[in-house]
């Protein structure tokens, strides 16, 4: 099945689309065939109408970036019980390399939304690692499925505690942050005042906080510059 679903892939590819992709995610040693996200989308979601399952065995080794990216896909539309779909994230988040594969997957699994307490044990040593993208699949899934009321002050208590030299794991905490102001103004608001997580990732908030739409023009020049509002804080 691998091979089959390899070759048509392959027919889908676009050499200047692959080469502008690559620019996207510099320094990932992958193979790039150059296929664009909606196409792999439809094939995934004809391969989890399938059999899924040996599709998932067969490319459970590849070292393509869009069969990885299919994988991906596959596992989060799979239409199986939560604990066998954890089983394939436990073989999936290893192989992450890049943040794009990371972040289409994290918002691809909307089985998240019914099974939030047994995801969130899932994640807690995630968000402990020291793997960069083990923890930023755990920090995008917090920002994609746990920003409510009863879970904001975790999802910030947990922004705040990630100390992680890592750049993606630090623009994934300045991306979540920037989401929770959106969300919860007052208490992002409050987490901001007390200057965490780190000088670079807390200027990254703020630069996406006052890039977003969804931010008050009042709110973005209270935060332009950020030195003088939160003295000492940055």
């Amino acid at each position: 099945m691998y091979k089959e679903i390899l070759e048509e892939i392959k027919g889908l590819a676009d050499e200047k689309y692959r080469e502008f992709h690559k620019k996207l995610i510099p320094g990932v040693e992958t193979e790039f065939l150059g296929v664009r996200v909606p196409a792999l989308r439809s094939v995934a979601k004809r391969i989890c109408k399938e059999d899924f399952r040996i599709f998932l065995a067969e490319c459970e080794d590849t070292g393509i970036y869009e069969m990885i990216m299919l994988y991906g896909m596959v596992l989060a539309g799979a239409p199986c019980e939560f604990e066998e779909k954890l089983s394939y994230l436990e073989k999936f988040i290893p192989k992450i390399n890049n943040w794009a594969v990371c972040d289409t997957v994290c918002a691809s699994l909307k089985d998240v939304k019914r099974n939030k307490d047994r995801m969130y044990e899932f994640l807690k040593p995630l968000l402990r690692s020291d793997k960069e993208y083990e923890l930023r699949f755990a920090i995008v899934i917090l920002m994609q499925y746990y920003l409510t009321e009863e879970e904001i002050d975790m999802v910030l208590d947990w922004y705040g505690n990630i100390h992680h030299g890592g750049y993606y794991v630090k623009m994934a905490v300045a991306w979540g942050i920037s989401v929770c102001f959106v969300k919860f103004r007052d208490k992002t608001l409050k987490f901001l005042e007390q200057g965490a997580p780190d000088p670079f990732t807390y200027q990254k908030a703020i630069q996406k906080i006052r890039e977003s739409y969804r931010v008050s023009r009042e709110d973005k020049e209270m935060l332009k510059n950020p030195c003088t509002f939160f003295a000492g804080k940055v």
